[in-house]
């Protein structure tokens, strides 16, 4: 067969034809700039290959598809929708005995049912800085998932990144800096996988912020004076090289650690719609990324299965087909957002897409079989649960059907499957508190005879935790952001009643008062007391539910219910006043941080059902805080350099990332703004001292690059007809798919049949006919050379205070001139004793010393381009206590220490360069080697 070689960047370029794509004139990517699509190969997704240890996963799961009919195999890809109490469910195949996939949120724990835990955000994972306790509780999050029945969790998040502090649903995911959420995303995917179900990575990608997310959404909100009148979502247009670097950088990490599900966003991406957008699920994801490649990390799998849409986030039928979604959310058509009872852009509509030639039965035969894969690989047709609850409904008994009000039965078996996990939660939340201030000794405490508690956030919700419909509102303490990332409470232990619970041991007495507002009370109360405990909390969430006048996105970074005016009145009559605030991202605290008479303040984020626990623990000494800001604390709002778009500038709204690399503390960084608490941040109960900073170079006997290894995915093209199943549908009858007279129909539930009067004429085939794409054996994660060990960076660090505690030894790269400042490259937290020491260690990746080249489409170590590489390890982005450096290839002066080395190679092939202790160097790539 004729084969020709073409770039990625041509390949997966938007095709003319078949979709508009609005030209972006400030921002454009590059590759969609300067590619063509080539002729034939339009839309043409990665076949799922199935190679490495998901080969029989894949063998199993095309034996199954193969064996089913056109009209079964569409089931697998389309929800029910809600005419079902479980409206999450797909795949139902009685004929075959197949019981169908279970699918729920949430990242905080399974969402509508109960005896279930409700575990802290993913920002307090982050917050902890600990690759164990980030691990552990996403193996307990899936384990309940798998308990519950459910096959299928939509977590974790890294969309969004985090771009604008205010923006609502960053809480559900973990950090703006992409390294750490990388690490963070890439082990909550491990662990819920091995917890037994199939971790559904969200949102891909650029949905960065609530407003404007969805059309019918928006336009629904009266705002006064202002009337929002938007004909499409908003548009994130960002660079080729601003994608590749921070918002794609965590999904790299995810797919090599074994992501299985892809959930696409509801924004359009750079004009055109996330979930129709062939460059970034079938060019970048499906690609790229080898989201179906060799995986070599946790559990040694190959990974790679299935895109799913979001509720509200497909927008089209025969194009997010062809564009590479594989599962639709809910099943129904939503007109930027509002579902459509029993219409479907799928379940009958593909039928008859398939049937009149709009889509291939191959892509078809993909979808099916990628999404049965994930199935058995994690060995859910042995043993698994069957669902055991109904989404969102607590009754015992109902209806099935409650639309229809028909099959009224036991609908919730009440399982608990909480297990020990209160102990994981409780761990996670006390080690990702952040003690930003303690002077005077103020912590831990000590006793005291009397303490103040003031603050509604310090005690329980009048409604009780669970009061408010998906926690949208902001009563009592504040434990869990609003919106589908939130879970129900099996309990809430708030600060008051755990602090009580402690005085009660020492013989403290405890007043309290939790209206912020009555404040001749509040001076009387804290006159008295040895020392005050004053609780804050600003809230976000999802952009469906508005809270307080803030909908879904912060309309600011100050915190809420007048606690500044809070904080300033109980300093002014107590000088022991100790701050806490529960936030989904950082508050601005200049009002009062630099009083006198505010002696500590630690920041809890959003730490689940085990709050008062958790804080009691750090507040007693119990666990000495060891917590790093996942952000940065600015001065004044103005400081970030980035905002939520409010008003939108037009009926499609485009929200244009001109700010590029430069996001949180990249920014504070570049444009030299001092801020009041950099990323990274975090105080101890203890001290440390850093020392003996060592760089070694890796044997590069086993991490050389070949020419069979490049650091970009290439792509060839080729008459052959893909193929997942070997035979194809011979009728085209359409009374052949038409709803059978053999069963009855379910008002508001989506079928996958034909309507019985239905007709269609069999047109031509799809213009991928003649000429396809085929995917080179990219491994997950992208080219293997991007995950050669290069470097190890190791330090020794000291604990010079008087107990034990855990310190987070963080390492930044500086890349060369133009590049952010510094970089976030490593990370290990350590627990050492009272006048003990300990070494650190980091192994940096050949990813972690490149950057992403458009023009050439792939990623380019700096070394190889003339840059040197400042090596940077200390407690926080700013707090860095040991500096060395690594060469530029392009020196042949540098030589004579550890580190640095002489020049051993030139020419196009990849340079060599000794190290002191004769050890080789791994190659790197080269300018002229790009």
């Amino acid at each position: 067969m004729p084969v020709t070689t073409i770039s990625s960047s041509a390949l997966f370029n938007l095709p003319k034809l078949v979709m508009i794509f609005h030209v972006i004139p400030t921002i454009l990517l590059a590759s969609f700039a300067t590619a063509q699509y080539p002729e034939g190969s339009r839309y043409t997704p990665p076949i799922s290959p199935g190679r490495g240890n998901w080969s029989q996963a894949y063998e199993s799961a095309r034996q199954f598809v193969c064996n089913l009919t056109l009209t079964e195999k569409v089931n697998l890809t389309t929800q029910t929708g809600t005419g079902a109490t479980n409206t999450y469910q797909l795949g139902i195949i009685p004929r075959v005995g197949f019981r169908g996939l279970a699918l729920d949120d949430s990242p905080t724990g399974v969402r509508g049912t109960d005896y279930s835990s409700a575990f802290t955000a993913p920002l307090n994972m982050a917050m902890t800085w600990d690759r164990d306790l980030i691990y552990a509780q996403a193996f307990a999050n899936g384990a309940e998932h798998r308990d519950k029945g459910v096959n299928i969790a939509y977590s974790p998040v890294v969309g969004p990144l985090g771009r604008a502090p205010e923006g609502g649903r960053n809480w559900e995911g973990y950090s703006p800096d992409p390294y750490l959420s990388g690490v963070s995303f890439g082990l909550t995917v491990a662990g819920m996988n091995a917890g037994g179900t199939i971790a559904v990575g969200k949102h891909f990608v650029l949905y960065e912020q609530e407003h404007f997310r969805q059309r019918i959404e928006w336009n629904s909100y009266d705002l006064p004076g202002v009337g929002f009148n938007i004909s499409e979502p908003y548009s994130a247009n960002a660079d080729d090289r601003t994608l590749h670097e921070l918002y794609l950088w965590p999904w790299y990490d995810a797919v090599h650690d074994g992501m299985a599900a892809v959930m696409c966003s509801y924004n359009r991406v750079n004009g055109t719609q996330a979930c129709q957008n062939n460059r970034l699920l079938n060019g970048i994801l499906k690609g790229e990324m080898g989201f179906q490649g060799t995986f070599q990390g946790f559990i040694d799998a190959n990974v790679g299965s299935f895109v799913v849409s979001d509720d509200g986030s497909q927008h089209s039928g025969v194009l997010s087909s062809l564009a590479g979604m594989d599962m639709t959310i809910l099943g129904e058509t939503s007109p930027n957002g509002v579902e459509g009872l029993e219409i479907s852009f799928w379940g009958p509509n593909l039928t008859q897409s398939v049937l009149n030639g709009s889509v291939p039965e191959w892509r078809l035969d993909d979808m099916a079989t990628r999404i049965m894969a994930a199935y058995y690989y994690l060995g859910q047709d042995e043993d698994f649960p069957e669902l055991n609850f109904a989404q969102g409904d607590l009754s015992t008994y109902g209806y099935l059907y409650p639309h229809a009000t028909e099959d009224f039965t036991q609908i919730n078996q009440h399982v608990d499957v909480r297990d020990h996990h209160a102990e994981v939660i409780r761990r996670v939340s006390a080690n990702s508190i952040v003690m930003l201030k303690n002077t005077k000794q103020a912590l831990p405490l000590k006793s005291p005879r009397q303490l103040a508690v003031i603050g509604e956030d310090a005690g329980p919700s009048l409604f009780g935790p669970n009061g408010c419909a998906d926690r949208g509102c902001d009563n009592g303490t504040l434990a869990m952001g609003w919106g589908s990332g939130s879970t129900n409470f099996p309990y809430l232990v708030d600060p008051l009643s755990a602090i009580q619970h402690r005085a009660l041991k020492d013989g403290t007495v405890v007043q309290y008062v939790l209206d912020n507002y009555d404040t001749s009370l509040i001076d009387s109360v804290v006159s008295q007391a040895e020392a005050c405990l004053v609780f804050v909390n600003a809230d976000s969430g999802e952009g469906y539910i508005e809270v307080d006048g803030n909908y879904g996105d912060r309309n600011n970074l100050t915190a809420w219910m007048r606690g500044d005016d809070l904080i300033n009145e109980v300093a002014g009559n107590c000088s022991n006043t100790i701050v806490v605030a529960h936030t989904p991202g950082p508050i601005l605290v200049e009002p009062w941080i630099e009083n006198p008479n505010v002696t500590a303040v630690l920041m809890a984020g959003l730490p689940g059902q085990e709050s008062g626990h958790s804080l009691v623990d750090v507040l007693y000494g119990a666990v000495n805080p060891s917590g790093k800001l996942p952000w940065t604390i600015g001065k004044k709002r103005e400081d970030y350099g980035t905002d939520v778009m409010y008003i939108p500038d037009g009926p499609e709204p485009n929200l244009n990332f001109t700010e590029g690399l430069f996001i949180d503390y990249r920014h504070f960084d570049h444009a030299g703004i001092e801020p009041r608490f950099e990323f990274g941040y975090g105080m101890s109960y203890t001290t440390f001292s850093y020392s003996d900073l060592r760089v070694a170079a890796v044997d590069a006997s086993n991490t050389s690059i070949g020419n069979d290894e490049p650091t970009h995915t290439e792509y060839h093209q080729t008459t052959a007809k893909p193929t997942v199943c070997p035979h194809h549908t011979n009728q085209l009858n359409a009374s052949a798919y038409t709803f059978p007279n053999t069963i009855s129909s379910i008002s508001d539930y989506i079928y996958p049949y034909l309507s019985r009067n239905s007709s269609f004429t069999t047109g031509p085939a799809y213009p991928s006919a003649s000429v396809y794409a085929e995917r080179s054996e990219t491994p997950a994660g992208g080219a293997s050379a991007l995950w050669d060990d290069v470097f190890v960076i190791s330090a020794t660090i000291s604990n010079t205070g008087k107990t034990a505690g855990q310190e987070v030894a963080q390492l930044y790269l500086s890349l060369g001139n133009g590049e952010p400042v510094r970089q976030l490259r490593g990370f290990n937290k350590t627990c050492i004793e009272a006048g003990k020491d300990a070494e650190v260690s980091f192994t940096l990746k050949r990813r972690d010393l490149s950057i992403w080249d458009s023009p050439s489409q792939a990623w380019v170590d700096v070394r190889g381009l003339g840059q040197d590489v400042g090596v940077f390890v200390g407690a926080s982005s700013r707090d860095l206590r040991l500096n060395r450096s690594i060469p530029t290839l392009l020196n042949e002066a540098n030589s004579g220490q550890e580190g640095q080395g002489s020049l051993a190679a030139a020419g196009s092939t990849p340079f060599v360069t000794e190290l002191s202790d004769g050890q080789p160097e791994v190659p790197a790539i080269t300018k002229s080697a790009r």
